[in-house]
Parts: structure tokens; C-alpha cells; sequence
């Protein structure tokens, strides 16, 4: 299993809009992907209810993790996604 771990970039956080581009590319990839928020819980990646429920802020650290033969790129193009700030 392959984690990247990523810092929060939208000024607002993860609420609906960059949720839900962040969760339909995870939903996209064809196989599965978690998201954990740092001392919090993990959810699965293609789930944006999943996503928005952990209450992800700017600045947070959380770590995304897959298994499969294209999960290195795939966690690549998803931590770009949370490296970006979608509310500039």
C-alpha cells in the first residue's frame, strides 16, 4: 500500500466544491483509494459525504493511500488536487 501525505491548500478546506472535484478524480481512478485526516478517521476517497465529514480545514495534514499498479501516479494527481487552492 502506497500513503502521500499532504497539507490542505484551499483556503476554505475541503467543502463541497474541491470535495467534489477531489472525489470524483478519486471515484475515477478505478481502484480504491482512503483519505485520512491526521488523528482523525479514514473514509473512502470516491465518497464525497465521506470526504466533507471529516471536517478537513486549510492547512491540515492528511494522508491518502492506495494499493494497485497505478497507485503511484494516481496519488500523485489526487495530492496535486489537494495542493491547490480551489477558492483563490
Amino acid at each position: 500500500m502506497l500513503e502521500r501525505t499532504v497539507l490542505i491548500g484551499s483556503t476554505h478546506g475541503l467543502h463541497a466544491r474541491p470535495a467534489k472535484l477531489f472525489s470524483q478524480a478519486a471515484a475515477a481512478a478505478g481502484i480504491p483509494v482512503t483519505l485520512t485526516k491526521t488523528g482523525g478517521k479514514t473514509v473512502n476517497a470516491a465518497s464525497i459525504l465521506g470526504v466533507i465529514s471529516l471536517g478537513i480545514g486549510h492547512g491540515d495534514e492528511v494522508t491518502l493511500a492506495a494499493d494497485g499498479d497505478t497507485a503511484e501516479t494516481l496519488l500523485d494527481e489526487l495530492a496535486r488536487l489537494l495542493l491547490i487552492d480551489h477558492d483563490a
